[in-house]
């Protein structure tokens, strides 16, 4: 079988506009296909506990969504500013859009021009990831919190025809604000969902990773983003995996960190700071298992990350399937379960090492991520 479609066509009306909730649905009620060794399954999201089993770890991200899309003028022309990350010395990542969700083209960013915004203004100051040209630091006249909690709305795109309250864009595990965008895997996971899983005999454990802005467009691959991997989630990745159990990364988000944190023999550290891990054929994932992931855009970098957990072969025959059988894409949209060939028989390994590492730190790189798959946590 060929590799992943990454130029497949998806149909206008593949796309889920609107939260499953105006579709007359529960959040646990959007489709689930499950694709292993068995071959592929369709279920609701709500049956997730039927395909796991006792002694498997549940990887979530705990990143709250910001209101981060504030609205605003440039060169006079109405624009909407996405803040995407937070920067160490306290300037942040922005990128400017068109009040549709598109990309700014009325007008060339450049160093020094000043964005209009309600009672204060954001100077541009250099490129964030040369030579890309669509993030800048920004240096911003107000307290951005402040300003987002008063002005900000939730990040949408062009597919999304209308806007809808924040409520719509959270998730039960989001307890740390800081993300640009919903890590939207976790959307249909609801309180007794997580419930039906701990009874199950399955663990749950969490991350932080706070997500910067996608690049539908462009197909750029993820910009370096802030995680943090704790003593406690390290230790419980290990011994599931010394134990027999697998791990189930909840997005793309959950893999980046955990991956972020892994030596070659998949063992996982405590560790925080930056990470520019890109996943793929080159970088293949050591300690994720499986994966629970939202479906992606035609050319979009995660589809690199999805092999590197589930290998092409598996994800190109999800993908087909989910266009022949009218699943619905993007952050509103449906789900899938794919599981790495080992995942299905996990042995019991030596991670009695585990204990004797400490918690890393990276700072924010200095230049744009890299493809050779090194995390600044592991470069440090």
């Amino acid at each position: 079988m060929t590799a992943v479609p990454r130029e497949f066509v998806l149909p206008a009306d593949r796309a889920a506009t609107a939260p499953a909730e105006a579709r007359g649905l529960a959040r646990d009620e959007v489709r689930l296909l499950v694709s292993g060794n068995t071959g592929i399954t369709h279920a609701r999201f709500r049956e997730l506990p039927q395909f796991l089993r006792p002694g498997d770890l549940v990887v979530v991200n705990n990143s709250s969504t910001l209101a981060a899309a504030v609205d605003a003028r440039y060169r006079g022309v109405p624009a909407v500013l996405h803040f995407a990350a937070r920067l160490d010395h306290g300037s942040w990542a922005v990128e400017l859009r068109t009040p549709e969700g598109t990309p700014f083209t009325a007008a060339e960013p450049e160093s020094g021009a000043r964005v209009e915004l309600p009672g204060t203004t954001a100077t541009l100051r250099a490129l964030w990831l040369p030579p890309s040209r669509r993030l800048w630091i920004a240096e911003v006249d107000t307290d951005v919190t402040a300003l987002l909690a008063r002005h900000g709305r939730p990040i949408t795109y062009s597919y999304v025809t209308q806007r809808w309250s924040p409520e719509f864009y959270r998730t039960v595990f989001g307890r740390e604000p800081g993300s640009a965008e919903m890590p939207s895997a976790a959307r249909p996971f609801t309180d007794t969902l997580v419930t039906d899983l701990v009874t199950a005999g399955i663990t749950l454990a969490p991350i932080t990773l706070h997500t910067g802005v996608s690049s539908p467009e462009t197909g750029e691959p993820p910009s370096p983003e802030r995680y943090r991997v704790s003593e406690t989630t390290a230790r419980l990745v290990n011994s599931a995996h010394a134990t027999g159990g697998r791990v189930i990364a909840v997005g793309t988000t959950v893999t980046r960190a955990l991956e972020s944190a892994a030596t070659p023999s998949g063992l996982v550290h405590p560790a925080a700071g930056w990470t520019d891990l890109i996943l793929g054929a080159d970088r293949p994932a050591r300690t994720v298992d499986a994966l629970i992931t939202g479906w992606h855009e035609p050319g979009a970098s995660h589809l690199q990350l999805l092999e590197a957990v589930a290998g092409p072969e598996r994800v190109d025959a999800a993908y087909r399937v989910a266009l022949q059988t009218g699943y619905l894409w993007h952050e509103f949209g449906d789900t899938a379960l794919l599981f790495a060939d080992r995942a299905e028989a996990v042995a019991a390994a030596d991670y009695s090492a585990a204990s004797n590492f400490g918690t890393r730190r990276s700072s924010m790189p200095s230049s744009s991520p890299s493809s050779s798959g090194v995390s600044s946590a592991s470069a440090r």
